[in-house]
């Protein structure tokens, strides 16, 4: 229905930056939400940003705020998000996702990306 490909992963010291970048295809039209989420080793997935794709309101987690910035571009159906200031605890397999209601929680996410391996070293 929707595919979703991440890409801009990677390897990163502590207060680096990396740019993550989410391409959708199929049927985008579909989609009201765009948001990224996170996996880390152990735990569960936990929401980091997101983007109404209509209107252009986003939605930050506590813990990137402020560090972490969502971003879109409707005509190449892409999404990105910005990281600065990266910390350890920001190491996780990141999630690009998109659902067809406005959402937040990482359950009302219908499509899902691969993921891509965000790692912080200290």
């Amino acid at each position: 229905q929707v595919q979703l490909v991440e890409s801009g992963g990677g390897l990163v010291q502590a207060g680096g930056s990396l740019r993550l970048s989410c391409a959708a295809s199929g049927r985008t039209f579909s989609i009201v939400t765009m948001g990224w989420l996170r996996q880390a080793q152990g735990k569960a997935r936990e929401f980091v940003a997101a983007l109404n794709w209509s209107g252009g309101s986003t939605y930050y987690a506590d813990s990137v705020k402020g560090r972490f910035t969502i971003s879109g571009d409707n005509a190449k159906n892409t999404v990105y998000l910005q990281m600065n200031s990266l910390k350890p605890e920001d190491t996780a397999v990141y999630y690009c996702a998109a659902a067809e209601t406005l959402a937040t929680r990482p359950s009302a996410y219908r499509y899902w990306g691969q993921g891509t391996q965000v790692t912080v070293s200290s």
